[in-house]
């Protein structure tokens, strides 16, 4: 038994947090089966889900979080955002894409006829906020890739858009450029996929704002075309 398993046994929580540990893990197992299944939705899904992420202890970054970032918007949305992980104001707020950098999106979104909430939904690839902003480590990701999956089987959209480059190469593992990922439609979980710069980069890189409205442009051309499949179909 480890000193922790000691401590906790002691103050009587060692089978409360045992079980605690085996039910985030059971419910990170059947997130990835039910995704890899294409099963439905439940009535009681999106309640679980949002039980399980601030619950969740999975990864070291739980212990230094203000609170977890789920994701906010449409949940029967066509379009979902994804970004890499919370700043220190969406962890002081609980939500992401906020600030200077949230108030950019949402004029791209205006730009294309979106809005936040509006048949769009925003999350991260991680919930929870690594320290000083540094980029998620591989066991990060895999622990948290779960509650992403789960929301993308009961958001069931039609597009997402990876916001930045640790955004993209996360979703399509892969250590490709921005550049050489931009401009066509990649594949996660099932879902077609599109490219772009991550607002906060477009703050401090003005010039790529028009690479950016391209990338917005072809993916509105996307959905169009999915929707005109769909009624076709």
């Amino acid at each position: 038994m480890s000193r922790r398993e000691e401590i906790l046994a002691e103050m009587g929580l060692g089978p409360v947090w045992k079980l605690r540990e085996r039910k985030e893990e059971v419910f990170r197992e059947e997130a990835l089966t039910q995704m890899k299944a294409g099963s439905g939705e439940s009535p009681s899904a999106w309640i679980e889900l949002k039980q399980a992420v601030p619950a969740c202890t999975a990864c070291g970054l739980h212990k230094g979080r203000a609170q977890t970032v789920f994701g906010v918007g449409d949940e029967n949305a066509d379009w979902l955002l994804v970004g890499e992980a919370p700043g220190a104001e969406e962890d002081r707020l609980g939500e992401p894409f906020v600030g200077q950098a949230g108030r950019l999106l949402d004029n791209m979104l205006a730009a294309i006829e979106l809005k936040r909430g509006d048949n769009v939904y925003i999350a991260n690839v991680l919930k929870c906020r690594p320290p000083g902003n540094r980029n998620p480590e591989p066991d990060e990701v895999a622990k948290c890739t779960p509650f992403l999956l789960q929301q993308i089987r009961l958001i069931q959209p039609k597009l997402i858009v990876a916001m930045g480059r640790f955004a993209a190469q996360t979703l399509l593992n892969t250590d490709a450029t921005i550049a050489s990922l931009r401009g066509r439609l990649h594949n996660y979980a099932g879902v077609p996929l599109v490219v772009t710069y991550h607002p906060a980069y477009l703050l401090r890189t003005l010039p790529d704002k028009s690479k950016a409205w391209a990338d917005l442009v072809f993916a509105k051309k996307a959905m169009l075309e999915l929707n005109r499949e769909k009624k076709n179909s």
